[in-house]
C-alpha cells in the first residue's frame, strides 16, 4: 500500500478534523463560514485562471518565505 504524503505540518489525525468539521456543518453554518472568509480584511479572495494557478501558488509561496 503506498504511503500517504501530507504538506508540511499536516498528518492523518489533522485530516481527519478538518473532514469531521466539514461533515458535521450544517449548510447556515458553511455559509457564515464563507461569508466570514470573505469579509477578512487581511486577505482577499478573486478568480484565477486554472492555468495560472501554479503560478499564483508560487508567487505566494515566495512572499512567505520572504
Amino acid at each position: 500500500m503506498k504511503q500517504s504524503k501530507f504538506p508540511p505540518g499536516w498528518d492523518a489525525d489533522r485530516v481527519k478534523r478538518v473532514l469531521e468539521h466539514y461533515e458535521d456543518q450544517s449548510e447556515e453554518e458553511a455559509v457564515a463560514e464563507d461569508e466570514a472568509a470573505i469579509e477578512r480584511v487581511d486577505e482577499t479572495t478573486m478568480e484565477v485562471p486554472n492555468e495560472l494557478v501554479p503560478v499564483a501558488r508560487e508567487l505566494i509561496a515566495k512572499k512567505k518565505a520572504s
